[in-house]
């Protein structure tokens, strides 16, 4: 088991409360931000290994946010993964362009996001076997 912290910068409660459940059960600590203005301050008091990143927040968009952790010497390096509903096509060059290292069009899909995590963070992706 690996325990790598995950920052989840989402303002939907149930989006986050799945999240919290599926990177729990696989061994990842998780902390939250809902909103643009808290996600910088909530990096920086939290140091994740990841971020997972919403386009659509109040208080700051997902891009501005990006920005943000671009030029911060404290959180530059941190990966991040962009998980969001807006249109992939529209959205998926910009958000890399911006920083992101993977974007993923929610609902997203546990296990390419778990891949995602693992790749990132340098672990070994979680086995599925019929019998869990």
């Amino acid at each position: 088991m690996h325990h790598s912290k995950v920052l989840i910068i989402e303002d939907d409660a149930d989006v986050r409360l799945g999240y919290r459940v599926l990177l729990k059960a696989h061994g990842y600590e998780t902390c939250f931000a809902g909103d643009g203005m808290s996600a910088i301050s909530s990096a920086r008091h939290e140091k994740p290994d990841l971020i997972i990143l919403d386009l659509g927040l109040p208080a700051g968009d997902g891009y501005l946010v990006l920005e943000r952790f671009r030029s911060n010497t404290h959180l530059m390096d941190i990966p991040v993964i962009v998980v969001s509903a807006r249109d992939q096509v529209a959205h998926k060059d910009r958000a890399l362009a911006a920083g992101a290292k993977a974007y993923l069009q929610k609902p997203w899909i546990d296990e390419v996001l778990l891949g995602l995590l693992a790749r990132f963070l340098g672990h070994v992706a979680p086995l599925r076997t019929s019998s869990s």
